[in-house]
């Protein structure tokens, strides 16, 4: 009942102009009939007498948008935006101006996106999507920009300004909303749909920033999905059939409609989904805790930028979901305090049913961090008061882990199988990453590549090219302790707790830390204005590097196909654009805090935009390659369990089989192996002359040697980095003797 009654107090439910929006809605709908009605006579009496229909039909569009649009702009002024009238600080024709820009703009993005979609949706599903998408852009531009007011005058009402948060201590949040640049605003706003169209960018490709466990994740799927059951879980890799518990794989046998749908595509949008609605309680708790819509803005475009939120965001694993739901829980506390922190029953038994859900998609051992976190915002909110927080929230806490594990526990009491879901989950999956593996535990936990101290870096090294302000706003905490706000204090509770726990595997992963990312986003954003220039000038330095590295490699892998244009024009545009941005964020200091995020989430588009070749018909193999090797038995290099998961995709319908890569095997020696194999060569090896060729494609490397790494520092980059992949059948392999798929090699 809290919840509800502070509901005119929050910042989106309560500030939302949800009247002025459907007002909006309804002029467009009336502007739609007006169009019609004016094509109708256009086409029927006016034009008559243009006796070419295309040209009559053309005058009839140019009269009907040019009415519909002055239509909806008259509407709009006098009722939509009436109440701001006398606030307009701009000439009629340069306001209708403006309104006209806005509305091209929307229809671009709504073409856009329609393409975007339709490749995966149904056609109007995709037009209704982008339709909405584009409607909401074009009221946020013509409420920030168009009909955008001029400063008020002190104790002026704004009947669209926020109220203030909850959170009554926020010392650096004095400023009216109202008196934010609405530009800066606009250009955060469509800095947001750059990033959204940059996560749903190449979604599709093989080469997309990911990690290997992505391969045994869809192996699990798919065997499960053609099992026709739920449950048990299917696997064919050895001792990794229980390796999480089911929901990621549910979410991949939905998503791809029982495996009919198998693409990476229908794999992996979920995740996009869900990393994107995480970015929204950023988005929302930044607002929320500073009163400004810049603050939200940065919080979320701080997330995305986050290399670690790009590599594991996207890609089919449990990350995503993970985040989501663990940080879900904490947004709810802090967004919504100090009633959520009273509320008895209602909310503890709901903010356990989703840690359950997060649970069911990596692990139990999650429930102790996360218990213990919310049990230190608890004695947190009262005030350190052992007593008070025993008797009034410590059974909270209870309820919440113990509604938790009882989802978590449907995995058991719903599996068949339960004794092997023991054996291989809880005790092979989770008590192993104890074992010090031959060390013992202490030097484990002071030395080496798994030790406390390479945790420590986990923060920056998951922010990526942000690592540099990252690293300032510790100092900056460090050097404000006293003046902190009290969320502050509490996000980096969840951080420090994150981080604790953590340290007691003796497995130790930066990966462990993301769940604590939203939070460090938010408080990135809450002491952006704190942080030294110099952060932001050394990540933009890094960003600029990473797109001269773009320009090299393209330039030389253009110059090595030569009988290929790999790259458009748009492409190299793109680069010139992002490194512009760029060289004007570091020379311009007032540039540089606004714009570092979009120039990394730019080297991100770049990044896709550059390997894109690799997944066309220079890196795939040919329709009539996938329909000669349709049903016959293939076999594949393989330097990851379940790498040759992969090939799937590349040779739909081949019965793929894996032999381990980097084993020194020659064309010569697999010939006399394999009736089918596909074999990775360097650019200038020509060692396959006599051999019948039934594809090949170009191929990038993966999982590199010390001695690679090194001539790769040494200047041989592309050398090392490239490679052909050839398609060759041998049919006199294994004469005289069967040839066994050596499926252990990938297993």
């Amino acid at each position: 009942m809290h919840l509800i009654a502070g509901r005119h107090r929050l910042p989106l439910l309560g500030w939302m102009p949800v009247a002025r929006f459907l007002k909006f809605g309804a002029v467009g709908a009336s502007g739609t009939l007006v169009n019609l009605a004016v094509l109708y006579l256009g086409q029927e009496h006016l034009f008559t007498v243009v006796r070419s229909p295309e040209m009559r039909l053309n005058a009839s569009l140019v009269l009907a948008i040019f009415c519909s649009t002055l239509h909806n702009y008259t509407l709009n002024r006098l009722w939509t935006w009436g109440d701001r009238k006398r606030l307009f600080d701009k000439q009629l024709l340069g306001q209708f101006g403006q309104y006209t820009l806005a509305c091209w703009l929307g229809i671009a993005l709504q073409l856009i996106f329609t393409k975007i979609l339709a490749a995966h949706f149904h056609y109007l599903i995709a037009n209704v999507t982008a339709i909405g998408l584009a409607g909401l852009f074009n009221f946020l531009v013509n409420d920030f920009w168009t009909f955008r007011r001029m400063r008020l005058l002190p104790g002026a009402g704004d009947p669209d300004c926020p109220p203030g948060p909850l959170i009554h201590d926020q010392k650096s949040s004095s400023h009216v909303t109202a008196t934010e640049p609405r530009f800066l605003l606009v250009c955060y706003g469509l800095a947001t749909v750059l990033a959204v169209f940059v996560y749903f960018y190449g979604l599709d490709s093989q080469h997309i920033p990911k990690n290997g466990d992505e391969y045994p994740y869809a192996h699990i799927t798919r065997l499960t999905a053609n099992s026709a059951h739920l449950l048990p879980l299917q696997s064919q890799l050895n001792g990794m059939r229980n390796t999480k518990p089911p929901l990621l794989f549910w979410q991949g046998i939905i998503s791809t409609m029982w495996g009919r749908d198998w693409t990476l595509w229908y794999l992996r949008y979920p995740s996009v989904v869900y990393t994107l609605l995480t970015a929204m309680l950023v988005f929302l708790l930044g607002w929320r805790v500073s009163r400004q819509l810049r603050t939200g803005f940065l919080a979320c475009l701080t997330f995305l930028a986050f290399f670690s939120t790009y590599r594991f965001g996207r890609p089919f694993l449990t990350n995503p979901p993970e985040v989501f739901w663990l940080f879900l829980p904490f947004f709810t506390l802090l967004y919504w305090q100090p009633a959520s922190f009273e509320s008895q029953f209602l909310l503890p038994i709901l903010l356990g049913l989703g840690i359950g859900i997060g649970l069911l998609y990596k692990s139990f051992a999650l429930a102790l961090p996360v218990t213990l976190g919310l049990s230190w915002w608890y004695l947190h909110h009262r005030d350190y008061r052992a007593t008070t927080f025993l008797t009034k929230d410590a059974w909270k806490i209870v309820l919440m882990a113990s509604t938790s594990l009882a989802i978590f526990g449907l995995w058991f009491l719903l599996d068949p199988d339960p004794h092997a879901i023991w054996r291989e989950f809880v005790l092979g999956e989770n008590l192993k990453k104890f074992d010090p593996h031959g060390s013992s535990y202490l030097m484990k936990l002071l030395w080496g590549g798994s030790s406390i101290w390479s945790l420590a870096l986990g923060y920056p090294v998951n922010a990526g090219v942000l690592a540099f302000p990252v690293v300032a706003v510790f100092f900056v905490a460090y050097k404000r302790r006293g003046q902190l706000t009290d969320a502050e204090r509490l996000l980096w509770v969840w951080i420090l707790t994150l981080f604790l726990v953590f340290c007691l595997p003796s497995e130790r992963s930066s990966r462990n830390l993301l769940t604590a990312m939203p939070a460090l986003a938010v408080l990135c954003a809450l002491n952006w204005s704190w942080i030294s220039r110099k952060a932001f000038v050394a990540s933009l330095i890094a960003a600029g590097a990473a797109i001269a590295a773009m320009v090299y490699l393209s330039v030389r892998l253009q110059l090595g196909m030569p009988g290929f244009q790999l790259y458009s024009a748009a492409y190299w545009e793109l680069l010139a654009g992002a490194g512009t941005l760029v060289l004007l964020a570091l020379f311009v200091p007032k540039l540089t805090r606004p714009t570092v995020n979009i120039a990394i989430l730019l080297v991100y588009l770049s990044l896709a935009a550059f390997l894109r070749p690799l997944d066309g018909p220079l890196g795939s193999y040919s329709a009539k390659v996938q329909q000669f090797a349709n049903g016959k038995d293939v076999w594949v290099p393989c330097n990851f369990r379940a790498k040759d998961e992969g090939y799937r995709f590349l040779l739909p319908g081949a019965h793929i089989h894996g032999y381990r890569e980097g084993s020194n095997e020659t064309v010569t020696a697999l010939s006399a192996r394999y009736p089918l194999f596909a074999i990775r060569l360097p650019f200038e090896d020509t060692d396959f002359a006599g051999y019948k060729v039934i594809g090949q494609r170009l191929e990038l490397r993966s999982r590199h040697s010390a001695r690679e790494l090194k001539d790769m520092l040494l200047g041989r980059v592309f050398e090392r980095l490239f490679v052909k992949e050839l398609l060759i059948e041998s049919p006199g392999a294994g004469l005289g003797a069967p040839v066994a798929p050596r499926d252990d090699d990938c297993r």
